[in-house]
C-alpha cells in the first residue's frame, strides 16, 4: 500500500506546538539542530505572541512536520509520497531527502520576514465554503481592489488573498449567493497571488547556493499538482509557491490516481485530515496529532501488512 504523508500550511498553527511535539531524543536533536540553523532558541516561537509572526509560525510548522516524521522514520515507517500545503512543501523536501533541514529552517526564516514586511498589516486570506470554483471566480472577476484565488482545497472549499477591504466585499456577495461561510483566517498576508511576486524572486535569489537533490520520495506539487523529480524544478516549485495558486484538491486526486491508500497529516492539526476523506475510503486518512504513538505506530503498520 503506497502511503502519502502531508504537511500543513499556515493557519493550522497552534501556541505550544513545539512543547506539545513527543519527548524523544530525535525530537530534541530537531529542535537543537534548528535552533543552531538560526542562533536562537525556537522553542520561544510556538507562544501565542510569538506566532502573531509570519516567520514564528512558517518556522514552527516546519520544525513540527520534521520532528515527528524523523520520530516516525526512527520507527521504521518511510512514506512513499510527500506533498506539503505552502510552507508545508519545506518539510516535504526535507523528509523526502532533497533539502538539508538546516538549509530549510534558514530558508523558511526568510520567506516569513520577506512575506511579513511585504504586507505588514490591511491584506491578508478568506475562506469560502459552499460555492464552485468558478461562482468565486466570477466574484473575483467583479470585485474592486486586489484580490485572487490562492487556495482550491476542495470542490467548494476555496481560499481568496487580498486585501480586507476587497475580500469583504467578496465574501459578504459570496453569502448572497449561499456560501455556507466565508470567514477571514488567521493569516497576515496575501499568499498564493501575483501580490507576492516580488518576495518570491528575492527568495529565488537565495535558493541560488543552497543544494537540493533529487527526491527519495515521490514530491507532489501542491502548486502543479505534479510529481518533482528534478532538483532545478523543485528549487522553482519551492521558491515561488508562496505566489502560486495552492490545488490542493488536485493533488490528493493525483496521489489516489497514483496508487495512494493510506494519507497521514503530519502536525500540527486535523484539516488536511478532513479534506482527505472527501478522496480516500473512511480509515485511510489519519492524523499524527492526537493519536498516541503507540497506536499510531500499530495503525501503520497494520495498513502497510495488508498490502503484503
Amino acid at each position: 500500500m503506497s502511503t502519502l504523508w502531508v504537511f500543513p500550511g499556515q493557519g493550522a498553527q497552534q501556541p505550544g506546538m513545539l512543547h506539545a511535539l513527543p519527548d524523544a531524543p530525535v525530537v530534541r536533536v530537531c529542535i537543537e539542530q534548528a535552533s543552531a540553523a538560526l542562533d536562537e532558541d525556537v522553542r520561544l516561537l510556538d507562544s501565542a505572541e510569538a506566532l502573531q509572526s509570519t516567520r514564528a509560525v512558517q518556522l514552527c510548522l516546519l520544525i513540527a512536520g520534521v520532528a515527528a516524521s524523523r520520530l516516525l522514520i526512527e520507527r521504521g515507517h518511510h512514506p512513499d509520497y510527500v506533498a506539503g500545503l505552502s510552507i508545508g512543501a519545506y518539510a516535504a523536501a526535507v523528509v523526502a531527502g532533497a533539502l538539508e533541514f538546516a538549509d530549510a529552517v534558514r530558508l523558511v526564516a526568510l520567506r516569513g520576514e520577506l512575506m511579513q514586511r511585504a504586507y505588514p498589516s490591511g491584506y491578508g486570506m478568506t475562506a469560502i465554503l459552499g460555492l464552485d470554483q468558478a461562482s468565486v471566480e466570477r466574484l473575483l472577476a467583479e470585485a474592486e481592489g486586489p484580490v485572487y484565488l490562492g487556495n482550491i482545497n476542495a470542490e467548494t472549499q476555496l481560499v481568496i488573498a487580498g486585501s480586507d477591504a476587497a475580500m469583504a466585499a467578496v465574501a459578504e456577495c459570496a453569502r448572497t449567493l449561499g456560501a455556507g461561510m466565508a470567514k477571514r483566517l488567521a493569516m497576515s498576508v496575501p499568499s498564493h497571488c501575483e501580490l507576492l511576486d516580488a518576495p518570491a524572486r528575492e527568495l529565488a535569489e537565495a535558493f541560488a547556493g543552497v543544494e537540493l537533490r533529487t527526491p527519495q520520495a515521490r514530491y507532489l506539487s501542491s502548486s502543479s499538482a505534479r510529481l518533482i523529480r528534478d532538483p532545478g524544478t523543485l528549487r522553482d516549485d519551492l521558491a515561488y509557491n508562496m505566489s502560486r495558486v495552492v490545488d490542493w484538491q488536485a493533488t490528493l486526486v493525483t496521489a489516489y490516481e497514483r496508487g495512494v491508500r493510506l494519507h497521514l497529516e503530519l502536525p500540527p492539526g486535523g484539516v488536511l485530515t478532513g479534506l482527505a476523506r472527501r478522496v480516500f475510503d473512511a480509515g485511510q486518512a489519519i492524523a499524527f496529532e492526537g493519536a498516541r504513538l503507540d497506536t499510531l505506530d500499530a495503525m501503520l503498520r497494520q495498513e502497510v501488512s495488508r498490502d503484503r
